[in-house]
């Protein structure tokens, strides 16, 4: 593997570009899986005849594999190198798709969970090798840029993934059927039967799922995607670097790891509680579904614009702080906002658009906080990567953090939880990313 490594400084332009085509359809495949979880929940409440709290541990149990398995995934790529360890990565995804098979066929949902954790496990290990890759494969400076692009992807999957996954498992009669299995008229065993007829459905399209997965990871292993060294240093890195034991010694990396847990926190408390919040205004669901759509919509409007004004007219660093200030003004405005409008053809509380529109700041937040986060880590970079990598457990935990205060106040004040979080990037972007030691004498 040394003898195919390069240093990321070294790509020419066809290199980056297909580089960047490559990582590009991972991103997909990433939105691909993650964003089927949002349809899975309900299904999987039905079919497994589960309560509300244990319903979410779809989601629960497929993020929380990115705090238990960040670190592991680190050791793994620094063994084996980035591309070998992008095809276990897949590896483990196919084996966890797989698992839904026996889980289909017994209806157990503790089988469910443990292949969501698996695919989680398998997310985890190209997480940690895909974000630091496109950060790195280019000019840092445009680093942004290229994560907006991967974004694009991923979004865009958001969108298909629960379209595909209704065309392919759901039916047009199946209304019906959920109406009778409501209504508890049923006896035991037409009802199982019809239980058992419901969640197999999911084992065809899985196995493809599995078989495609264990696929394009040999094709990872195989492409012509170069294997570069991400722990390569500049000589002015291995001064700064000097004397440096651990990614404990870079304290920007630890404040940037909590601003990615509070980010990818409010983004998700954004879109996932958005239908909720949209029920309390007296929406019914099949009007308040276009709302996440809309909050995806304005996310890929972010990064489009990313894409076109980083970095030529404006720096990364400073589209963050920009995003950041102005998610902290749309969510004062889902807290402070009493007026009804018709937007749309939505008869809606203006609030509600303050929460969509969040999607737009927190399109390029993400993109800027990797980059400020990994730079300069040298030696360090893979452990660093992992440890930003458990970030992403914020996905799992602030969304119950809302339910928590929703409970004790209501829908509309329990969002007060996003001004802190805001408040705490801005930080970060205007200043915790320039601490380079704990010690002020330093």
């Amino acid at each position: 593997m040394s003898n195919e490594t390069v240093s990321s400084n070294t790509l020419d332009k066809r290199s980056t570009v297909i580089a960047v085509i490559i990582i590009g359809a991972m991103f997909f495949i990433f939105g691909l899986v993650s964003w089927v979880n949002a349809i899975l929940i309900p299904y999987f409440k039905i079919a497994c005849e589960l309560t509300h709290f244990e319903s979410y541990f779809v989601a629960f149990a497929f993020y929380i594999a990115y705090l238990v398995m960040s670190v592991p995934s680190a050791f793994l790529l620094k063994r084996v190198g980035y591309k070998k360890g992008m095809m276990v990565g897949f590896f483990f995804m196919a084996v966890g798709a797989l698992i839904f098979v026996p889980a289909a066929l017994t209806r157990t949902y503790g089988i469910f969970l443990t292949g969501l954790f698996t695919i989680g496990t398998g997310l985890a290990i190209l997480q940690s090798a895909a974000n630091p890759y496109i950060t790195i494969v280019g000019p840092i400076e445009s680093a942004a840029k290229r994560m907006s692009i991967m974004g694009v992807c991923n979004k865009f999957a958001g969108i298909v993934s629960p379209l595909i996954f209704a065309a392919v498992v759901l039916k047009v009669s199946d209304s019906d059927m959920f109406t009778l299995l409501e209504s508890g008229t049923l006896d035991e065993v037409a009802k199982n039967n019809m239980l058992d007829e419901l969640i197999r459905r999911v084992i065809l399209p899985y196995s493809v799922l599995s078989a495609l997965l264990f696929a394009f990871g040999l094709f990872i292993r195989f492409s012509v995607l170069p294997e570069i060294n991400p722990e390569h240093e500049t000589k002015e890195e291995a001064a700064s670097n000097n004397g440096k034991k651990s990614i404990l010694d870079f304290p920007y990396l630890i404040l940037g790891a909590f601003a990615l847990f509070l980010h990818v926190g409010t983004q998700v408390v954004a879109i996932d509680t958005i239908i909720g919040y949209a029920g309390t205004m007296g929406m019914d669901l099949l009007e308040a579904k276009a709302f996440p759509s809309y909050t995806l919509t304005a996310t890929i409007a972010g990064y489009l614009l990313g894409i076109i004004l980083i970095p030529k007219y404006i720096s990364q660093t400073n589209a963050l702080r920009f995003c950041c200030a102005l998610g902290l003004f749309l969510s004062l405005g889902v807290i402070l906002a009493d007026y009804d409008v018709t937007i749309l053809g939505h008869q809606s509380n203006l609030s509600i658009w303050f929460l969509a529109s969040l999607g737009f700041p927190n399109s390029l937040i993400y993109a800027g906080i990797w980059p400020l986060s990994i730079k300069g880590l040298g030696r360090f970079t893979k452990i660093g990567s992992s440890l930003l990598i458990m970030g992403l457990c914020g996905n799992a935990i602030m969304p119950v953090l809302y339910g928590y205060l929703a409970d004790i106040w209501d829908v509309q004040a329990a969002y007060w939880l996003l001004v802190p979080c805001y408040l705490y990037l801005i930080f970060f972007a205007v200043h915790g990313h320039k601490i380079k030691s704990w010690s002020p004498a330093k």
